[in-house]
């Protein structure tokens, strides 16, 4: 928290600031129930018990609390991953899969704001409302579990037509440095600095849309990742008898080692929808994968070992997975990845579908913490508001797996340090002996037995008369 305290030092002048580290609560209790606007988390800070006895009574203006919000600069950040790595030391997340995925984001405002000024917005395809429409899309790193999953990194990803016209840029905060960069670029940049710091590696997982990029999965074998992402029908693959030509012999005096294939009129490589529609029917088997809320999950699914042909580039061969559910006229999905070649069909299967668990998580996040609310223009404030989602997201996944019998005993209450006393006690307060929350308060003051007569000063009224008054 040191990092908040540079804007918080109280002179001698002026009210006294508000500790960051009570506004820094508020705000995290108010985005954990998807409370996201300074006004609302002012007003419940007012009215709200819980937020009263956070803040300890404070009653911090809205102002108070969007400036905390829009000013924190790195300090946000920084809670957010000491969060990410307390959940990580307790064993919540990583270490199995590592998911990247582009969040598309409506555009809450009025269609005259969110058109033109709004940071990020554009005409593009927005899954959440299922057509084309003005959104924003943000590009993520996730750590995940089979059970839990947390985003590692998010960054809003600017069309052509923001980074080509930098006074529009400066208009909303973007930084001078910030230049395009495709969603998948976005994607590699997030993976290689979670590789630099150490993040614990997982199997790579991702949609077709990061999937189909060659260039991707080829950076991803460099820095010897493992991924289990989806292609397009007609990516290219070397299979069964549709193989490169045989190469010419190397010339003679030397030279560089070829790294491509041959490739003519006779050795063409197959479309993985092709060669889904070649395999034989004895090639699909029902996977069960994992158990749902009501029953099994299951589908029809086969495999094969290919090498990927794009570039004709001399690669390795790794496992085509093709999901075609029974009755459908075509294949629903396919898969590339380069898990190893001992691995069971069904943790392939079980590997490939582990994405449910991050797309339920961003679901979680969009509709209950508010990730998709964010209605204002800045680029600052669009990354300081998902990132105290997020870390208000992890703060949820802690208490819910503590409250769970099979995680109670790895969570235990920390130890009330020596000499503590609670804000607003006096020195001399003596602790008390017993408490029983059962108890009920007497209706009158233990040291009177009746109430003594009370005088309205209303004209005409005797002098002896008891009168009892209700306000």
């Amino acid at each position: 928290m040191s990092a908040f305290d540079a804007h918080y030092r109280n002179d001698d002048s002026g009210a006294p600031a508000h500790a960051p580290t009570m506004l820094l609560k508020a705000v995290l209790l108010a985005y954990s129930q998807g409370m996201v606007s300074s006004r609302s988390i002012e007003r419940a800070c007012r009215d709200n018990v819980l937020f009263i006895a956070l803040t300890g009574d404070a009653k911090p203006h809205f102002t108070t609390i969007a400036d905390f919000v829009s000013r924190s600069r790195g300090a946000i950040a920084t809670v957010f991953a000491q969060v990410l790595t307390l959940l990580d030391g307790e064993g919540l997340i990583g270490r199995q899969m590592f998911a990247i995925d582009g969040v598309k984001l409506p555009s809450n405002a009025s269609k005259h704001r969110s058109g033109r000024h709004s940071v990020g917005v554009a005409r593009q395809y927005c899954g959440q409302t299922g057509k084309t429409d003005n959104c924003r899309v943000a590009v993520s790193l996730s750590l995940a579990t089979d059970s839990n999953s947390l985003p590692l990194a998010y960054q809003l990803y600017l069309p052509a037509e923001w980074t080509d016209d930098p006074q529009r840029c400066a208009a909303v905060g973007v930084p001078a440095s910030v230049g395009f960069l495709t969603k998948n670029q976005i994607a590699v940049a997030q993976i290689r600095a979670a590789v630099a710091a150490g993040v614990p590696r997982g199997v790579v997982l991702g949609d077709a849309a990061y999937g189909d990029d060659s260039m991707l999965r080829d950076a991803l074998s460099t820095q010897d990742l493992i991924y289990a992402l989806g292609v397009r029908p007609l990516t290219a693959v070397w299979w069964g008898k549709h193989q490169p030509a045989t190469p010419p012999p190397p010339a003679t005096g030397g030279g560089r080692p070829r790294v491509r294939v041959c490739r003519d009129a006779a050795h063409r490589p197959i479309s993985v929808r092709a060669l889904a529609q070649a395999l034989p029917a004895r090639a699909y088997r029902t996977i069960t994968w994992r158990q749902g809320s009501a029953e099994p999950l299951s589908g029809r699914f086969a495999r094969v070992r290919v090498v990927a042909a794009h570039d004709d580039r001399d690669r390795a061969p790794e496992w085509l997975v093709i999901e075609w559910p029974g009755g459908d006229a075509e294949p629903l999905r396919y898969w590339l990845s380069t898990l190893p070649k001992a691995t069971t069909f069904k943790a392939l299967v079980g590997t490939i579908k582990g994405r449910w668990r991050i797309e339920r998580d961003y679901l979680e996040l969009k509709q209950e913490l508010g990730l998709g609310h964010y209605e204002g223009r800045n680029w600052r404030g669009f990354h300081h508001h998902a990132s105290l989602c997020i870390a208000a997201y992890g703060f949820l996944t802690l208490e819910r797996l503590r409250g769970s019998k099979k995680n109670r005993a790895r969570f235990k209450a920390p130890a009330v340090p020596e000499g503590f006393r609670p804000r607003g006690a006096g020195a001399d307060a003596a602790p008390s002996t017993a408490l029983d929350r059962d108890r009920t308060l007497s209706s009158r003051p233990p040291d009177r037995t009746t109430v003594g007569a009370m005088s309205l000063l209303r004209h005409g009224a005797s002098e002896h008369q008891t009168s009892l008054v209700t306000q």
